[in-house]
């Protein structure tokens, strides 16, 4: 591993130099500090924000990056993470990654630093530049809910839900009421999530004998507001779907909102079924026919895996997928059975 010294020779500048830049102590002039940087992004130098002589042992913590902590979704994920850390006698740090390359990079770093024992990460639909880091210093990585694809060769244990089989079992179900037309609103590009649901979207028409449309199958990117106007344009459509299934609970929201907005009653004029389900989806009139996620088991079996993982680092890796369920409420247009 790099150190201060590493960094002064390599930037051309003194260890004192290097301290002050990285404490912010004392004004440092930009060339130079553009130089510090740039060594320390060369050596994967990883500032030690804790006393030195955590450096060589554990300091039973457990770094956390997920996006958008405030959606249900995740927020159940955290708990299933947090009771697995604290029932398991180690500390919790959160970053944010944003869901974009730069910022997830950033997150990791940040908390490589914080000297955690390992990472649980959502990693984003480009993760090129986190698994480089990762594989430069070695440091124990779980993913969870979004698998890393094919493009990327790696050696890190994930989790998720079965998405596929999951994602075809509502549109047989739409299928079987008769519906012919069933659009989906699929979720941000890119992410394993969307490219599953997609395929299972596409097998539950296969399996109940329909056509794939691809103008019924419109990008929501995961939002609320790009679920309304993917839906604006679905209804816009000359011969509009009489079924529509969201990939995401924020999806979901944005989806009822342009129904709304364009006075369409659920299930009455427009059926409709949602991966996620989530508290208040049992609430709504009618409520919402939708596959549950078994979050807090996901996050749990993320911090299994990461123990597992810091105890035997030679292990070969895990994938694991854990079943969802299928919610049976009144939105999809049938009698409700829970």
């Amino acid at each position: 591993m790099a150190t201060m010294t590493d960094v002064a020779r390599r930037a051309g500048v003194s260890v004192a130099t290097v301290s002050h830049v990285l404490n912010d102590t004392r004004p440092v002039r930009p060339a130079t500090r553009d130089a510090v940087r740039a060594a320390i992004e060369e050596l994967d130098y990883t500032h030690n924000t804790l006393a030195r002589s955590l450096v060589t042992s554990r300091t039973k913590s457990i770094g956390l990056a997920v996006s958008a902590i405030s959606n249900p979704y995740f927020t159940e994920i955290f708990q299933g993470v947090e009771a697995g850390t604290l029932d398991n006698g180690y500390s919790l740090l959160i970053a944010d990654p944003h869901d974009t390359p730069e910022h997830e990079l950033r997150a990791v770093k940040l908390l490589r630093e914080r000297r955690v024992d390992g990472m649980i990460i959502a990693p984003s639909a480009e993760p090129g530049a986190m698994l480089d880091y990762l594989r430069r210093t070695e440091a124990p990585a779980v993913f969870l809910d979004r698998l890393v694809d094919d493009r990327y060769d790696h050696p890190h244990d994930q989790v998720s839900a079965e998405n596929e089989t999951s994602m075809a079992q509502l549109v047989t179900h739409l299928a079987e009421l008769g519906h012919t037309r069933i659009a989906l609103i699929a979720g941000l590009s890119g992410l394993s999530t969307t490219t599953e649901r997609i395929s299972g979207y596409r097998k539950g028409l296969e399996d109940a004998g329909l056509p794939y449309v691809p103008e019924l199958v419109v990008g929501g990117s995961s939002q609320a507001e790009g679920a309304e106007q993917a839906t604006r344009r679905l209804l816009a459509l000359d011969g509009r779907p009489t079924a529509l299934v969201t990939a995401n609970n924020a999806m979901t929201i944005g989806a009822l909102q342009a129904l709304r907005a364009a006075r369409l009653a659920v299930p009455d004029h427009m059926a409709l079924a949602c991966f996620d389900d989530f508290s208040w989806a049992d609430l709504f009139e009618p409520r919402l026919t939708a596959i549950a996620q078994p979050s807090r088991d996901i996050g749990a079996a993320a911090v299994r895996l990461l123990l597992d993982r810091l105890a035997d680092p030679d292990r070969s890796p895990r994938t694991l997928r854990l079943p969802c369920s299928f919610v049976h409420r009144g939105s999809c247009g049938c009698t409700s059975t829970t």
